[in-house]
């Protein structure tokens, strides 16, 4: 991959907001409301991506939380491109950094525009495997399936099929489309179990800038969301 670039500004968001916020959440009992996926449905759902996909390079394209928690074996990894698709946080949370209280925002893929990010190429052996590892990892409910898709992206003047998770199904009751104070106000102060929605937003950022990535919209969502937690209320 392409060298990273020194920051040219410290971020506005800083570890003394994440602080502010932080508290702890108790994990939520299991929902029996909402179907949770088989192992044979995550199992199809592996045979019908990796037919999709043709024997092509099994390759992953990250732009958020992947970058920085791949969680993933790969053999190679490179700075690209998906054109027509954008990062956003549409997509309405109500756990993990959220709860049903104050619900959250997780960053997925709008469509428009262009996003830069990083593809991981997968090794070629047990390809069934590493995708079930893989959906295991990002996906839990059929509700989700829709939101994968094989994307084209480009690297180098090369074009190539990547996998994304969470790009953004027209007309999906997840998919809210809040203008970006309102995206600040909710990911200032909303907070799940695994952490804050603040510190999932400057860790994508920092790690963003550290490839030499700058994504004007997180650059100016990073430094609403500080004014937001500066603004709220002292808790003692």
């Amino acid at each position: 991959m392409q060298k990273p670039s020194s920051r040219r500004q410290p971020l506005a968001l800083t570890e003394a907001h994440l602080a502010r916020v932080a508290r702890h959440v108790p994990e939520p009992e299991p929902s029996t409301e909402v179907g949770h996926l088989s192992d044979a449905d995550l199992d199809a759902v592996a045979h019908k991506l990796l037919s999709e996909n043709a024997g092509l390079p099994f390759w992953v394209f990250a732009y958020g939380s992947l970058i920085w928690k791949p969680a993933f074996e790969h053999v190679a990894a490179r700075r690209c491109v998906a054109h027509g698709w954008r990062r956003s946080f549409c997509l309405d949370i109500q756990n993990w950094r959220a709860t049903p209280e104050q619900p959250g925002l997780m960053l997925a893929l709008a469509r428009g525009g262009a996003c830069s990010g990083v593809a991981y190429r997968m090794p070629e052996d047990n390809p069934h495997s590493r995708m079930l590892r893989l959906l295991d990892r990002e996906i839990s409910h059929p509700e989700d399936i829709p939101w994968l898709r094989w994307l084209t992206v480009r690297a180098n003047g090369e074009a190539f099929r990547a996998l994304a998770f969470y790009c953004a199904p027209k007309n999906d009751d997840y998919v809210v489309d809040l203008t970006v104070d309102e995206q600040a106000a909710r990911l200032a102060r909303a907070v799940g179990h695994v952490g804050s929605c603040a510190e999932y937003l400057r860790n994508t950022v920092e790690h963003l800038e550290e490839l030499g990535i700058r994504d004007s919209y997180l650059w100016e969502l990073q430094a609403l969301v500080a004014a937001e937690i500066d603004a709220l209320p002292d808790r003692r």
